[in-house]
């Protein structure tokens, strides 16, 4: 599973990026100059985060630079919690009374709050 940088330039600030580096108006962005000009972007935004945590360890205050990255690029959710929200969400609205549903739903749950996350 891939997650989505939380840094992402708006699609008009890209365009205004080509039409500067190519000296005018571009009526058609190549797929490969957005992903090059996003992969920069984020880029620059991992290591703007690398420097502010090396700024806050320098400091040493009473909160850590690991909370910062945590916060700032959180982790995707394991395949295990993605499962667990999806078996809640279909335990909400599945209205069916049948006690086999509930029994198997409640059984699935139980085997994978059980497994460890790997992700």
């Amino acid at each position: 599973m891939t997650q989505e940088h939380p840094i992402t330039p708006p699609p008009e600030l890209v365009q205004q990026w080509l039409e500067e580096l190519y000296g005018g108006p571009v009526s058609v962005i190549s797929p490969f100059d957005q992903r090059v000009l996003i992969a920069a972007a984020q880029w620059g935004a991992d290591i703007e985060l690398e420097a502010c945590c090396e700024w806050v360890k320098s400091k040493q205050t009473y909160w850590a630079h690991d909370e910062l990255r945590a916060t700032r690029r959180p982790k995707p959710p394991s395949l295990k919690e993605q499962a667990l929200k999806e078996l809640t969400w279909v335990d909400k609205h599945l209205n069916m009374p049948l006690h086999n549903h509930c029994t198997a739903i409640h059984t699935i749950r139980r085997a994978l709050e059980q497994l460890p996350d790997n992700e």
